[in-house]
């Protein structure tokens, strides 16, 4: 009896171990593999901005918000430089005594720079931290997307800058600051200051609504814009 315990025993301490090495080295190959796309990330962008040709700031963070979908961009007319902030994620299969596994996620904070130089080249470089830096654009991202929805459920008539200030934060939290509400035609666009928490860091949006008509209701498109 008290080798068959020493042997479970042994068996229980072997699994543990092979167990947590397993894990290890998938938690080191998934890290990687985020830096190897953050990588990506940042070269086609770079190569996106070169191929737009363009100068203006708005549709050259539309560019990077479609490669990157970071939730804070941000830019600084003395380089001229693009900043874009956001958390990296992926998810690995962690390997437990229980039967089935366990589902295991590695994030990874980045900042991407890309920087416009003189000749009209762009060069980009990427920056790791940690979550500290991230923690304020992954709140922002999460009050982005809500905004978005509350502005894609609005009535046409309701798509005013009153209208959204009230739908976006009725409770007076602060989180939002709707700026200006433009009108042309079917085509409504709200530009909103949206903050992380004690507005350590405000990131612009712009907020695109279609309008078919009074009583309608159309989905949004949510863009960070540098500024408001």
């Amino acid at each position: 009896m008290t080798a068959i315990l020493g042997l479970i025993v042994c068996w229980l301490w072997y699994r543990h171990w092979h167990d947590g090495d397993v894990n290890s080295q998938r938690r080191e190959q998934t890290r990687a593999s985020i830096l190897e796309r953050a990588q990506a990330t940042a070269n086609n962008t770079n190569s996106a901005l070169a191929r737009s040709g363009s100068t203006d700031t708005d549709a050259l963070a539309d560019v990077i918000w479609r490669h990157s979908k970071a939730p804070v961009i941000t830019y600084d007319t003395s380089r001229p430089e693009f900043t874009a902030t956001a958390a990296v994620s992926a998810h690995y299969d962690e390997k437990v005594m229980l039967p089935g596994g366990g589902n295991a996620e590695v994030s990874r904070c980045f900042t991407f720079t890309y920087t416009q130089h003189p000749n009209e080249t762009w060069t980009s470089k990427v920056s790791e931290w940690g979550d500290d830096v991230c923690r304020p654009s992954t709140q922002i991202g999460g009050r982005a997307r809500l905004a978005l929805t509350r502005i894609s459920s609005m009535y046409a008539e309701d798509l005013s800058l009153t209208g959204v200030q009230n739908a976006l934060d009725p409770t007076r939290l602060r989180s939002f600051d709707v700026k200006n509400v433009v009108r042309r035609g079917g085509i409504v666009k709200i530009f909103v200051l949206v903050s992380s928490s004690g507005a350590e860091v405000e990131q612009c949006y712009r907020f695109t609504r279609r309008v078919s008509g009074s009583g309608t209701q159309d989905t949004a498109t949510a863009v960070p814009t540098p500024s408001c």
